[in-house]
């Protein structure tokens, strides 16, 4: 399956890079696939794709996930004790982070204290429709609360509307804030709403503001993490970008499936049962 993404990116960049085609003379493009402006990037995506072989299932003890699992609660009906157990959890089992609602973050710094579990919070979420300066604005509060990690949902909607200036402000304002704090930016494409161009041009648009991974899914829309996208998404930031796959991973199978196809982080509520393998699969 990790085949199909290689073949749609040379699908979708062969013919923008032949040549022949006329030149943009728009200085101001935003098009992350503008084959004038963006060359040079996208010769290199196109260059990953065609030398794409999938990676063989990764020996990894089910314990040993840990270390790559963000341990999530983000329910709305969650409860001050869902909340102190999964603190508990995330401790014991030493995942990377907790991720909860922002709400919930100076309540895991108490919870946390003395640890050194890294807290992330979500930006604009689940939508990605809220304004760029309440985006900024969440960030900023949830940075000095405690938060260790931002993750933002990307504006789906005016990405596919290619207003591209926009969603790259967008995305840059709340990079800015967390790079000045020295903390981690992963940004939401959810990929199950947009099609490979689209995501590719997300993934690109993401990498060039400053993201620190681009992830798949909130885990509230039509559709999860996938192996074809995860390995989309992989091929097109290269390895300077991490991937976080989320949305649907519930079993040990699920989460060395997502690695397999490139990610380096995985988002789920399930992590208790994926590193004590209690999980079906």
């Amino acid at each position: 399956m990790n085949a199909q993404a290689q073949t749609s990116i040379i699908s979708i960049l062969e013919p923008l890079l032949s040549p022949g085609r006329p030149s943009c003379s728009n200085e101001q493009c935003a098009d992350p696939l503008c084959p004038t402006h963006r060359r040079e990037e996208l010769e290199r995506v196109l260059a990953a794709a065609r030398s794409y072989v999938p990676h063989e299932r990764p020996n990894i003890a089910a314990k040993g996930l840990a270390g790559l699992i963000d341990h999530t609660l983000l329910r709305p009906d969650a409860t001050i004790s869902d909340v102190e157990r999964l603190c508990a959890e995330a401790t014991t089992h030493r995942f990377a982070s907790v991720c909860v609602n922002p709400v919930f973050v100076l309540l895991c710094r108490s919870l946390t204290a003395g640890s050194d579990l890294p807290l992330c919070t979500t930006v604009g979420f689940p939508l990605g429709a809220v304004s760029t300066d309440t985006k900024a604005a969440e960030a900023e509060q949830a940075i000095r609360e405690g938060a260790a990690e931002i993750d933002m949902v990307m504006n789906i909607g005016l990405l596919r509307s290619r207003q591209y200036r926009f969603v790259s402000d967008d995305i840059r304002a709340v990079t800015s804030i967390v790079q000045k704090h020295r903390r981690l930016c992963k940004v939401i494409l959810e990929t199950a709403l947009l099609s490979d161009e689209e995501k590719i041009r997300a993934c690109l648009l993401a990498r060039a503001a400053g993201a620190d991974f681009v992830k798949t899914s909130t885990g509230f829309s039509s559709g999860g993490a996938t192996v074809h996208d995860v390995t989309l998404l992989r091929l097109v930031v290269g390895t300077g970008t991490g991937v976080k796959a989320s949305g649907g991973i519930r079993t040990y199978e699920d989460a060395i499936s997502m690695i397999a196809a490139g990610a380096n982080r995985i988002g789920t509520s399930s992590g208790v049962s994926i590193v004590t393998r209690e999980g079906k699969g």
